[in-house]
């Protein structure tokens, strides 16, 4: 079985709880026109002045998507 990557936005500043919520639509908009296996997304606000914004991709495809849409960073996905 392969692992599962969470790929991450950052957004900084006082919009940014916005700007990630607005994000995961386009990801999941994303996920739907790609049919991709998995459909995890999500958004979590930090603080006021920072959130995030991501999505989880089978080890295989990681590299596609990255190389796509860019992501801030990447993490072994635990859920």
């Amino acid at each position: 079985m392969s692992r599962k990557i969470k790929l991450i936005w950052d957004f900084r500043g006082p919009a940014s709880s916005k700007t990630a919520e607005h994000h995961e639509i386009h990801l999941k908009e994303y996920i739907a026109i790609e049919k991709f296996p998995l459909d995890i997304t999500g958004f979590e606000i930090i603080n006021e002045m920072f959130a995030i914004a991501f999505m989880v991709v089978n080890e295989e495809n990681m590299i596609a998507v990255r190389d796509t849409l860019k992501p801030h960073r990447g993490e072994v996905y635990e859920g």
